[in-house]
């Protein structure tokens, strides 16, 4: 069934990179009366028909389920956003929030009888792409890559809503699978959960880059947070279930980049720029994994006619212009008033050492 006019909304994770653009989108919706944003903090941020409830959907304690329960009754629709990314040095953190925080929120809405479920999958649940680089639609197989806790734990909630569809078969499911997702007031977080404190700020600010590597293989979809929001709008109100991949054109590789930079594109080898990889993490001097550079090779490119038909979803940003505008944000620190989005962590960038370990902590 759809959101009827005038109905609550809850959206689990309301404060990151899409969780903002959701709750703004839903915001300016007329058949939405009233969104309920849950995160961890309450942001000084006050959007329009928007109260906020706080819960850490990681906590390992009897009563939090009961109190989701609580924020979802009476709920005509859940959004469930809420993802960890770091630590990448400790995937067993990234678990208890990802793989067993989804379940509690899953089986939260179930007891409270809310009939509507969006959840945010990924591209990266995505398995392995064809060997000729056709784009996929959203039959393709979704057992991720396993070596990447990014992809594991994504394809992994993928097994569980298999199972929990049939046992709640009144609850309408829909899955929404996006490509790689910037705007300009989430550069300041993506800098800090891609590239880390030691990126120098002289190169960050620089209006371009002499060289830019362009890694055989690496060809990446790009999306506009602004534009997934809208989707996930969109399935609210449509009779629709099931998977959609969202993802804007063109694909980006290493060339596109240096052309939005003005920069000369430099192939490398990829096992050179894994290795580098590689030691900057287990130094501590980057956030990502290896492994999640080894499963970004692997993505296979998605075809989103699906998302086009039933949705009549289309994106109003190109990836080069997404991009663009997020560089732009990238070299002014830009960020929002939530704690994830913000443009400084208190006490600058030692702090930001200290306080993230860089692939220690959240």
């Amino acid at each position: 069934m759809g959101v009827k006019q005038g109905k609550r909304v809850v959206v689990v994770g309301a404060t990151g990179n899409v969780g903002t653009s959701v709750v703004r989108a839903l915001g300016e919706d007329p058949d939405i009366e009233s969104i309920v944003g849950i995160a961890r903090r309450i942001p000084a941020w006050s959007p329009p028909k928007t109260s906020w409830a706080e819960a850490d959907i990681g906590r390992a304690d009897s009563g939090l389920e009961d109190d989701l329960v609580r924020h979802f009754e009476g709920a005509d629709a859940v959004i469930h956003l809420a993802w960890l990314i770091q630590p990448s040095h400790r995937p067993a953190i990234t678990w208890r929030t990802n793989v067993l925080g989804g379940v509690r929120v899953f089986e939260a809405m179930a007891r409270a009888q809310v009939p509507v479920l969006v959840y945010a999958s990924s591209v990266g649940a995505y398995s392995p792409g064809p060997p000729d680089h056709h784009p996929v639609d959203e039959s393709w197989p979704t057992h991720g890559w396993p070596e990447a806790a990014y992809c594991r734990e994504k394809a992994y909630m993928e097994r569980v809503l298999d199972a929990f569809e049939p046992r709640h078969p009144r609850i309408r499911v829909v899955r929404m699978r996006p490509a790689f997702l910037f705007k300009e007031q989430s550069a300041a977080e993506q800098r800090r959960l891609f590239m880390g404190p030691f990126l120098p700020r002289r190169l960050i600010r620089s209006a371009f880059l002499p060289v830019v590597f362009d890694i055989p293989g690496l060809r990446l979809q790009v999306l506009h947070t602004d534009d997934a929001a809208q989707a996930y709008r969109l399935a609210l109100g449509r009779q629709v279930r099931g998977a959609f991949n969202l993802a804007a054109e063109p694909p980006v590789d290493g060339q596109v980049l240096a052309d939005i930079l003005g920069a000369r594109g430099v192939r490398i080898p990829r096992g050179a720029a894994r290795s580098a990889m590689t030691t900057a993490w287990r130094l501590h001097l980057v956030p990502p994994s290896p492994q999640l550079f080894d499963a970004a090779l692997r993505l296979p490119l998605m075809d989103t006619t699906r998302a086009h038909d039933e949705l009549g979803w289309q994106p109003r940003h190109s990836a080069v212009e997404t991009l663009e505008e997020f560089l732009s944000g990238l070299r002014h620190g830009t960020g929002m008033e939530t704690a994830p989005l913000a443009p400084k962590l208190p006490g600058g960038r030692l702090r930001e050492v200290m306080t993230t370990g860089v692939g220690q902590r959240p």
